[in-house]
């Protein structure tokens, strides 16, 4: 049984000194168990939807499954509030989770400092073919919406949007982009994210575990995100809009962006307040 992502509902609007009762869509956000070889992890509040993905890809974005090989089975339960995964090999739940600033309550057991250098596939982008993947990427949500309120995310190769994924929490998004690789082989050699959510450090580890170089975000970065991109050695793109964006780090992947460094001084970045 699909779980419809929005439904319909009633309600009052003033406008204009009058009132009306009107209708529109409203996103639908519902609590959903992750299940590991028979034992429940946690519950995630997310969109009813691609839910097989979003388990698979949570369990990939923390590092405790490396490829498609590593499970036995997934199985989203008809009710669709249930991913059940079993793995070949046994998994050890963490033992400390620690909320995250993504919305709907998102949880990670990941020590964001001290983790590796992430093995990121480099990318060259031109600023058309960023204006490009956002027109895409434009296009995209408006076919795949049915609903305001809601987060979305795209994988491409750098030339083309090759999956979209939509949820309440823009850190659940990546995890479905994840998920859905997984499952289905799919292996990038510039892999590129493009999501209407904020950069927050969560979203950029999630990125870097896809492998992605190149980040293109629709809003903000924050100064920590900014911090850690730049130590992983990921392009941030913010505030991207069609023939505008900010490069926050490492722009020398943006044609143009070598000239800018090779001609200006090091930027300094300093507090949020004053990008």
């Amino acid at each position: 049984m699909n779980s419809p992502k929005s439904k319909s509902i009633q309600f009052y609007q003033f406008s204009a000194g009058d009132w009306k009762i009107a209708q529109k869509q409203i996103v639908v956000e519902k609590p959903v168990s992750l299940t590991v070889n028979g034992k429940t992890w946690m519950d995630m509040l997310c969109s009813p939807a691609q839910l097989d993905y979003l388990g698979v890809g949570f369990l990939y974005n923390e590092g405790l499954i490396q490829n498609l090989q590593d499970l036995a089975s997934v199985y989203v339960c008809p009710a669709n509030d249930n991913v059940d995964v079993w793995t070949h090999q046994r998994l050890e739940k963490p033992m400390d989770w620690r909320k995250t600033s993504g919305c709907s309550g998102g949880q990670t057991s990941q020590d964001l400092p001290e983790l590796p250098l992430p093995k990121i596939k480099d990318v060259q982008l031109s600023p058309k073919a960023i204006n490009d993947l956002l027109q895409q990427f434009v296009n995209a949500q408006k076919t795949q919406l049915e609903s305001r309120g809601i987060h979305t995310s795209a994988l491409s190769d750098g030339k083309e949007i090759l999956a979209i994924a939509d949820d309440v929490g823009r850190h659940n998004t990546l995890d479905k982009l994840a998920g859905y690789c997984v499952l289905n082989h799919v292996t990038l050699p510039q892999p590129v994210i493009l999501t209407t959510g904020r950069i927050s450090s969560e979203m950029l580890q999630k990125s870097a575990r896809m492998g992605c170089s190149v980040i293109i975000s629709l809003t903000s970065p924050n100064n920590y995100s900014i911090e850690l991109a730049d130590q992983w050695q990921i392009t941030l793109v913010g505030y991207a809009r069609l023939n505008s964006f900010n490069v926050y780090t490492h722009a020398h992947r943006i044609t143009g962006g070598e000239i800018i460094l090779s001609n200006s001084p090091a930027v300094n970045i300093g507090p949020l307040e004053n990008l």
